[in-house]
């Protein structure tokens, strides 16, 4: 259920507020979040995804709405703007559209995926995946307000791979896929055969793309699943 709140955008940090005499619920350091569109995900046409990651190393995800298309459009185009500024100051010698592509972006995939545990006996359950640059989250569902799992994918020369089918031992649910990483294997089965080809691509395609120092810094604070 969506709720009205005030949001505030200043400086280097978005806020946002339950009552307006109140201290904020959050503020977030715009270093620190991405903001999509989500259009089909709400329900309703006008949205927003903001996602952030806390001081704990958590992701946490708000999503919002306005029935005016032109507003939702101005608080995009607002936070890229902020953001953009903020890196113009850090970084005064780069050129313009060397930091467009480090202000947000979409997700390269979501969907439903049926996941199992690390066990040969756990059963298969019903998650909700996004595929964030090299953070693959799962929910329980589309609009969670955090990911009850995340895992971090690096280059496929540090033992990372993706491949059609399971672990041994493991029960083939049906367009199964196996998400290895060196801290453990991932079976995964999604709904059709074209989505788990699709899936099996996208990954792919991040494990063959080499890290950038940002992303080797995220892989040694990397978060792994606590709940299946």
């Amino acid at each position: 259920r969506f709720h009205p709140r005030k949001f505030v955008l200043a400086g280097e940090t978005l806020s946002y507020y339950v009552k307006e005499n109140r201290e904020p619920k959050a503020v977030i350091r715009l270093a620190d979040l991405n903001v999509a569109f989500i259009t089909k995900k709400t329900g309703h046409p006008n949205s927003l995804q903001l996602t952030w990651v806390r001081g704990d190393g958590s992701t946490r995800h708000i999503f919002v709405y306005h029935d005016d298309v032109q507003t939702v459009v101005h608080w995009y185009m607002a936070i890229r703007c902020a953001k953009l500024h903020r890196l113009q100051v850090a970084y005064p010698s780069a050129q313009e559209d060397e930091l467009v592509g480090l202000l947000t972006q979409d997700f390269i995939k979501e969907g439903w995926l049926f996941k199992t545990g690390p066990r040969p006996t756990d059963a298969y359950k019903k998650r909700w995946f996004t595929l964030d640059n090299r953070k693959l989250m799962y929910h329980e569902e589309p609009l969670d307000a955090h990911p009850k799992g995340e895992v971090f994918l690096g280059h496929m020369l540090e033992g990372y791979s993706v491949r059609v089918g399971v672990a041994a031992g493991f029960k083939d649910q049906g367009f199964s896929f196996l998400l290895s990483t060196p801290e453990r294997r991932y079976n995964l089965s999604a709904l059709t055969a074209p989505d788990r080809d699709h899936w099996i691509s996208v990954i792919q395609e991040v494990l063959q793309r080499p890290l950038t120092l940002q992303e080797k810094s995220m892989s040694k604070g990397r978060v792994q699943e606590t709940v299946v």
